[in-house]
């Protein structure tokens, strides 16, 4: 079977196991100039529930296939944690009844720093699987969720986020994704965006594939400067991102600020995807984000009508919403000078070729068997939460590895990993110690504390500072959302 068969094969398989409403899918790379495709799709079920992805890739189908990809796990992850059943109680009290491996220490999971936790808070779980023996694990539910309305506890621990999210036509592939996406998060975290260090990778003499040097031609023959960089080869992976400059935006200024990431066993197919997803990035955040007159431009006739109603401002993050229209209102050089130093800049160049690789491999089993086994040689626990349709005609899954990190700059997340990059570098956000003016205690298990010499601290507000107007790098509202908060009122604005 060719892979633009393989492609249709899950494009149609996708279609056919949602559940019934309207499935409106477009072009939306039509915004941009880069020309790669890419699609919005939105699902509208019977139910009132709207749901809305994005994808990309080097064909149609590959970015059809991405978008209804990220939907199957949506959809099938709400309509699973609804009907999940939970359980209500202390780490303490269901220790005494299930046993100690039977349920998962939050103190493992990547707190909030300063998190008011402790072992006999009660808490909503629910069950997953330990995916090297089956055992069945109970976990808080907001590590399962994806959004707060998934969520029947009242004082969840974190913000639920879609990170370890997989789906496919097998289990493997589902399983790979997620692990795949959750070493991404955990690999770039702490050296991009707000913390870039800068590492750009050199392509000189890089035995490239014709697919990676045609992405690279296009880019340069429209003027735009890609700029590849590293963020991390911890487990022997590579895990990089894409960043760039263009001189010629004008109407799109929040195409400026895309960045594309991966990470994969072989070096090429991580900058190939992150190369891609830096012009389905610029895509995505331009027709998003971005006026609706610009929107206006490529959406099928009535869109507006169907799409906005189902779009509620009260149920966005504040912050990422007032962030993005912020954004929304900077022109081309106001956003260009916002960025270019945090984001763009070059400390040191490391060849693509001193970068581990696992050189190409076969099927989506064998992916899957090698994160694995690397993830486990590390000592690291995968727990697997099934959240596939009943038939499993698609596959969709969340992983979940205690011990990987995610949002340190925007929910101040961290743990042992985290922290321990932090104090290599001798970066100021971290210390050792009681915790000074503007920092907050690391939540750690004694043992992850003894690893690091003591009692750890992140500093909140330093990175709250650092952060500052990039705040929209990190985390964004729903699509067309900060474009109707400008138009209320209160913004001078309107609807009529």
């Amino acid at each position: 079977m060719s892979k633009k068969q393989s492609l249709v094969e899950a494009r149609e398989a996708y279609r056919s196991a949602f559940p019934p409403g309207e499935l409106e899918m477009f072009r939306e790379d039509p915004i941009d100039r880069v020309g790669v495709p890419a699609v919005a799709a939105s699902l509208r079920l019977k139910t009132g529930t709207q749901f809305a992805t994005h994808g990309y890739g080097a064909t149609l189908e590959e970015a059809e296939v991405g978008a209804l990809g990220e939907m199957a796990e949506a959809v099938f992850t709400d309509a699973a944690l609804r009907a999940h059943p939970r359980v209500t109680g202390s780490y303490n009290e269901l220790v005494r009844h299930h046993g100690e491996s039977a349920v998962m220490n939050p103190l493992r999971l990547c707190l909030t720093a300063g998190s008011h936790y402790d072992a006999d808070m009660p808490l909503t779980w629910v069950t997953v699987k330990r995916l090297l023996t089956g055992e069945r694990v109970l976990i808080p539910e907001e590590w399962v969720a994806t959004w707060s309305g998934e969520l029947r506890g009242r004082s969840p621990l974190i913000t639920p986020i879609t990170n370890g999210q997989g789906a496919g036509l097998t289990q493997e592939q589902a399983l790979a994704h997620g692990i795949l996406e959750l070493l991404q998060r955990d690999g770039n975290g702490l050296q991009f965006r707000a913390l870039d260090q800068g590492v750009v990778l050199d392509l000189t003499n890089a035995p490239l594939g014709h697919d990676v040097r045609d992405l690279l031609a296009r880019y340069q023959s429209l003027g735009i400067e890609v700029i590849p960089k590293l963020a991390s080869t911890d487990f022997g992976l590579v895990s990089v991102y894409v960043v760039g400059r263009d001189p010629y935006l004008h109407d799109q200024p929040m195409a400026l600020t895309a960045c594309g990431e991966a990470a994969d066993l072989d070096r090429e197919r991580a900058l190939r995807k992150a190369l891609l997803e830096y012009a389905g990035s610029r895509t995505r955040k331009a027709f998003a984000n971005g006026p609706l007159e610009l929107a206006a431009r490529i959406v099928p006739p009535g869109y507006f009508d169907r799409f906005l109603p189902y779009i509620k401002l009260e149920d966005e993050e504040p912050r990422a919403l007032h962030a993005m229209a912020f954004w929304a209102r900077l022109s081309a050089p106001q956003m260009r000078a916002l960025i270019e130093k945090p984001v763009l800049n070059e400390k040191r160049r490391v060849p693509f070729t001193d970068l581990p690789t696992s050189g190409p491999l076969g099927d989506a089993k064998e992916r899957a068997a090698l994160l694995v086994d690397k993830l486990t040689q590390a000592g690291l626990d995968i727990l697997v939460a099934d959240l596939s349709p009943a038939d499993h005609s698609v596959h969709s899954v969340k992983v979940i590895v205690p011990g990987l990190e995610v949002e340190s700059m925007s929910y101040h997340r961290i743990g042992e990993r985290g922290i321990a990059k932090l104090l290599a570098r001798e970066d100021p956000l971290a210390g050792r110690g009681k915790a000074p003016e503007g920092a907050r205690p690391v939540r750690l298990t004694p043992e992850a504390e003894e690893r690091l010499g003591g009692p750890v601290w992140f500093n909140t507000r330093l990175a709250e500072q650092l952060v500052g107007r990039l705040y929209s790098l990190y985390r964004e509202p729903e699509r067309h959302a900060a474009q109707l908060l400008l138009r209320q009122p209160r913004f001078g604005g309107g609807l009529g």
